[in-house]
């Protein structure tokens, strides 16, 4: 009798990387009453990427990090592992900032893509990197105009040596599929086990001289004029600047520090699948390189292969939250995604359809109002936070970990003044406005994205609500 797969808010990479580093130095819940010059808040990526980079800058100052689980128990620990900067997306940014800011926050991203290839490198873990680009698919007519735009806006950008289109054979050589029509290519992308990269992560921190405490929850945060102070069960620490890096848990935090900010950014959420190992069934596709794969919809499909032969498919589809309630049961837990991962698997690989699926995951995305991570400061430059990834998360993360650390140290550098710190995000509705429109948009982009995989166009009020947010001019939730 086969066993069902897992299915839960934690995921697979998460277990198997615990699994693969044995016996590990428990980091014990902050008890007492402690001090540090510097208190983290939240051990994923962007947390143990800022107290690396303040131990490098000023290994002087004692640097605290909490975190309310395990390290990668988080966002991190559930990504999918797909690694890239900013070239994916440089069009989109040149409309939004201009050629040169474009340029410059894709050369940070190109930046982050070599630190972070380098720690995987000489951190002494099997983390799984690989350097195979990815490719961005047009499964459906519909979705042809999105890559030819793209490929246009980057040549007409001097880019166009970041994308490559691909079609026919060549196409074909990447990975075999009734649907696919045309493809780009993004030669810098690369894979990594998300979870095994926090935990080694969580290795360099604490042999850095971070001290970490974990399952140690925020319960408040005082952040006065002579310091600030942060509430936990067993205690309280005492520090002179706060970095808060808990990403979509962190819209809550925002909110009792600054109602304006809050308005920038809103929860989503992501649902992925993985499967038992079937190289072979990956090779019958000609699949055996590590490119990842995405579709050209504005609720995706993503999809990669890991080095043991599984598949991972997930959709970036999944229910919004209320305000900051991203610990509601649909963020993790909802069928009609965990659905949607399935049905991708049949849409764009007909081979695999009903593939043994080892894992199912879900867990919420903290969006900003344009859609690129944003690292800033609060009640006087004592608390600075970074979020807002939008699903992308493991190349910026690097990034907003040297904005933070800078931005906490009263630093100078490339990175506050790069449009990661300093452009303006436009405001989002207040609730329950932005609640039940963005459901009511998300339900009509679903209704017309499912039509068109299938030849035919969404209803008619479906394709109003659709357009809505580019006739408004929004950057969020546009097709």
């Amino acid at each position: 009798m086969t066993a069902s797969p897992a299915v839960g808010a934690s995921s697979w990479w998460l277990a198997d990387a615990l699994a693969s580093e044995g016996n590990t130095r428990p980091a014990h819940p902050l008890a007492g009453d402690v001090r540090s010059d510097i208190a983290i808040v939240g051990g994923g990526f962007t947390g143990l990427w800022t107290a690396l980079a303040l131990r490098t800058r000023r290994p002087d100052l004692s640097v605290t990090l909490i975190e309310r689980d395990i390290c990668g128990a988080g966002a991190s620990g559930k990504n999918a592992g797909k690694v890239h900067g900013y070239w994916t997306t440089l069009p989109r940014l040149a409309r939004l900032l201009g050629a040169e800011r474009a340029w410059e926050m894709a050369r940070l991203g190109a930046r982050a893509q070599a630190a972070i290839g380098a720690f995987a490198a000489q951190c002494g873990a099997d983390v799984w990197w690989r350097e195979g680009g990815g490719l961005k698919v047009s499964a459906a007519p519909a979705q042809d105009a999105a890559l030819d735009a793209t490929a246009q806006a980057m040549a007409a950008l001097g880019a166009a040596r970041y994308a490559r289109p691909v079609a026919g054979a060549e196409l074909r050589d990447f990975c075999t599929s009734p649907v696919f029509r045309k493809g780009l290519y993004f030669p810098e992308e690369a894979t990594v086990h998300a979870a095994r990269l926090v935990r080694a992560l969580r290795a360099a921190a604490c042999e850095a001289g971070v001290a970490l405490h974990e399952h140690t929850p925020l319960r408040g945060l005082d952040a006065g004029a002579d310091g600030c102070r942060l509430a936990v069960p067993g205690g309280s620490l005492t520090a002179g600047r706060v970095v808060l890096a808990t990403n979509a848990a962190q819209i809550a935090q925002m909110a009792g520090l600054d109602a304006g900010i809050a308005r920038h950014f809103m929860a989503f959420s992501s649902y992925a699948q993985m499967s038992e190992p079937m190289p072979e069934a990956l090779a019958a596709l000609g699949w055996t390189s590590p490119v990842s794969i995405v579709d050209a919809r504005s609720f995706l499909h993503y999809a990669r292969t890991t080095p043991d032969g599984r598949l991972l498919m997930g959709t970036g589809s999944g229910p919004i939250a209320y305000g900051a309630n991203v610990e509601a049961r649909a963020m993790t837990q909802d069928p009609a995604s965990f659905a949607r991962c399935a049905r991708g698997v049949g849409q764009l690989f007909p081979g695999l359809k009903g593939l043994p699926v080892a894992a199912r995951w879900g867990g919420a995305l903290d969006v900003s109002s344009d859609r690129f991570p944003f690292a800033g400061t609060a009640r006087g430059g004592r608390v600075a936070y970074g979020l807002g990834f939008s699903g992308h998360g493991v190349n910026p993360s690097w990034i907003l970990g040297q904005c933070l650390a800078a931005l906490a140290l009263d630093e100078s550098d490339d990175f506050t003044r790069s449009p990661f710190c300093t452009r303006a995000l436009p405001a989002l509705p207040p609730e329950p406005a932005r609640y039940f429109g963005g459901c009511a948009i998300r339900r009509a982009i679903l209704a017309c994205e499912e039509a068109e995989e299938h030849g035919g166009r969404g209803p008619l009020l479906a394709r109003a609500l659709a357009a809505l947010p580019q006739k408004l001019n929004l950057t969020i939730g546009t097709r």
